[in-house]
């Protein structure tokens, strides 16, 4: 009887050793302070997280498939299992391809897109599994801004219309996201000629000190004009290694260089993530 009793004891220090690592865990990892932005490594494809200091949570695309599960998985504690509003930029496969898993895992509070439709089945999949949970649906509009923590802001920039007649890369929500005197700037696949639309509604609207490269580097987005009025620090891609399209170009990255920007690649940095304190940045 003796033996069980001391046996016993030492199962329920066991358990209690492990419950007050559990518990520190968690408070390591609610610690947070800033805002983070991860571009995560999805391969050919675009998906970004974006986390508050006080745990809101945005995530724009999923990629082409579930390695946005893994991406996440690595950033998220692992009893985290909500995300409050998800982007979808705009229909295409390497854009929306890992959300309808997203959407099964975790419970998500809002799902925005431009309402430009697809007849492909990750499409079909993504509208079904959305209609499935239950999850509200907004259409992204110019004008709208989601609130943050400690006075940051998301706003959108672009559609600013009807966006179903459009070809989808030319729909891609770009949205603008501002913390403190640092802001980033979203553009799914916009073409020039998108970009040269926002440049003429308000040029001011769009600098911005880190730039996701739109549609992966390609030299179809991404003019010298654009880049002028951006003026960033930072311009990220996000490509698949050795990727069949050849992105990012060459004549993006020129273009980039002869500006003086930092580029950063997440087919050769893997996930990059980069934490603004409101005034400075630091990528790790």
């Amino acid at each position: 009887m003796q033996r069980i009793k001391q046996q016993f004891k030492w199962y329920f220090l066991g358990i209690l050793f492990i419950v007050t690592l559990f518990v520190w865990y968690a408070v390591f990892s609610e610690s947070r302070d800033g805002l983070t932005v991860a571009f995560l490594d999805v391969g050919q494809g675009d998906s970004m997280f974006i986390e508050t200091s006080t745990g809101q949570q945005i995530l724009i695309d999923g990629g082409p498939n579930k390695s946005v599960l893994r991406e996440l998985s690595k950033i998220m504690p692992f009893y985290d299992r909500s995300i409050d509003i998800v982007i979808a930029t705009h229909p295409d496969a390497d854009h929306i391809g890992g959300l309808p898993e997203v959407l099964k895992r975790y419970k998500v509070g809002i799902v925005m897109e431009p309402g430009v439709q697809s007849d492909s089945d990750v499409y079909k999949e993504l509208e079904r599994t959305i209609d499935e949970k239950g999850i509200k649906e907004i259409l992204a509009r110019r004008g709208m801004r989601i609130n943050l923590s400690n006075g940051g802001y998301m706003d959108i920039l672009f559609p600013d219309r009807d966006a179903s007649g459009l070809d989808t890369n030319d729909a891609s929500i770009v949205a603008k996201l501002v913390y403190g005197n640092t802001s980033f700037l979203f553009t799914g696949d916009s073409p020039q000629k998108i970009e040269n639309y926002l440049i003429s509604l308000s040029p001011e609207s769009i600098n911005t000190d880190v730039l996701k490269v739109a549609h992966h580097g390609s030299k179809t987005s991404t003019s010298e004009s654009f880049v002028g009025y951006t003026s960033p620090e930072y311009a990220v891609i996000s490509a698949g290694k050795d990727n069949r399209y050849g992105h990012p170009h060459k004549e993006v990255l020129d273009i980039l260089k002869q500006f003086e920007i930092s580029i950063l690649r997440t087919d050769e940095s893997d996930t990059i993530k980069i934490k603004s304190d409101g005034e400075n940045f630091s990528i790790f």
